[in-house]
């Protein structure tokens, strides 16, 4: 009778802490989320992006960079074909066809698989290197090429595979071969990955690598997804998704890292991009993170763009810019301005350029 008790009580105590922990997931998801819709005025998808623009990032002279046709193990992928880079020209006409950019000798395209991307210009003589997140056969490794706009090609230059880049989602460039990166899993298992993130254990981390060594410098993350410099750059915006928040890093001489605070956003926010004339933080996010995996054709799941004014001031400002529910955008995960207007690309679907208010 005793054994009887004691059995009882811990089927008790474990289905009380498994549906504590189910209703715990459900929130740091927003699976329960309504989304009341914002849209912008004169938007239009840009065409030949329709298999996702997962990432981007806009040059001082308008000219996008854009990362295209991410295949993930746990999110939906509407075509077989190896990822591709694409520019387009927004300083000369906003509706243009994106051009596909050409990959030298050296580096196997069939696998390409490509995720966060940044960019990064040596002063010295004005080189142009694209660093890219890349997942071939869903591992993970860095590639550097170098970029050559009038060419519209990238050349390849090398390749940084480590233990400690074992499921990198954003990089941002720091060097001509140095760089920040966010882990967005605790392990490189996905099954590992998924209990840490049930048991609620905040082992993702940020890395630092240069040739001369490789660290953890942040860590107390669920999934540290999109990552981005301030325009001096003093500091580092973190994107804690599950947690709905941007974490604000100060950077040290030796490249370690400052929490200095965390900023509240509301929503699963994906990749960062920074206005280096205003500063503002621009967030692609999902409103409802169970709707991204299920990708429900009849309940997609939406997008949502919010913007950070003041974010190292006392009270940031923090706006949502954009939120629609599937109809016209499924999966926002990036957003940019440009000179009154805001491109918004995906993680598998379409991109969309806007008019900003």
């Amino acid at each position: 009778m005793g054994k009887l008790v004691v059995i009882s009580l811990f089927v008790a105590a474990l289905s009380a802490f498994l549906g504590e922990r189910v209703i715990n997931l459900r929130k740091r998801t927003l699976a329960s989320r309504k989304l009341v819709q914002t849209h912008l005025p004169n938007c239009h998808p840009i065409k030949s992006l329709e298999y996702g623009s997962e990432d981007l990032t806009i040059l001082p002279n308008g000219l996008v960079i854009i990362s295209t046709g991410l295949k993930d193990p746990v999110l939906p992928s509407y075509s077989d074909a190896p990822g591709k880079m694409y520019t387009i020209d927004m300083s000369e006409d906003s509706r243009m066809k994106p051009v596909e950019l050409r990959m030298g000798r050296g580096f196997d395209l069939d696998s390409f698989n490509p995720h966060g991307i940044s960019v990064y210009t040596d002063e010295t003589d004005n080189s142009v290197y694209l660093f890219v997140v890349n997942h071939p056969q869903q591992k993970t490794q860095v590639e550097i090429f170098l970029f050559v706009e009038e060419d519209h090609s990238l050349v390849y230059v090398k390749t940084i595979k480590h233990e400690f880049l074992h499921s990198v989602n954003d990089i941002v460039a720091v060097g001509v071969e140095s760089f920040y990166a966010t882990n967005d899993h605790s392990y490189p298992s996905e099954v590992l990955h998924m209990l840490a993130v049930f048991l609620g254990l905040p082992w993702a981390d940020v890395v630092y690598y240069s040739p001369g060594g490789v660290k953890a410098v942040g860590d107390g993350f669920l999934s540290a997804n999109g990552i981005n410099m301030s325009p001096d750059k003093r500091y580092l915006y973190v994107s804690a998704i599950l947690d709905h928040e941007i974490a604000v890093f100060e950077i040290k001489k030796n490249k370690d890292l400052v929490h200095v605070k965390s900023v509240a956003v509301g929503s699963l926010c994906d990749n960062i991009e920074v206005d280096h004339v205003t500063g503002d933080v621009w967030l692609g996010c999902h409103p409802n993170g169970a709707k991204v995996v299920v990708c429900d054709p009849e309940d997609p799941p939406g997008s949502e763009v919010i913007r950070i004014r003041d974010i190292h001031s006392e009270k940031p400002v923090v706006t949502q810019v954009y939120a629609d529910d599937g109809s016209v955008l499924i999966g926002s995960s990036v957003a940019a301005p440009y000179e009154g207007k805001l491109l918004i690309g995906t993680v598998y679907h379409k991109a969309l350029l806007c008019d900003l208010k």
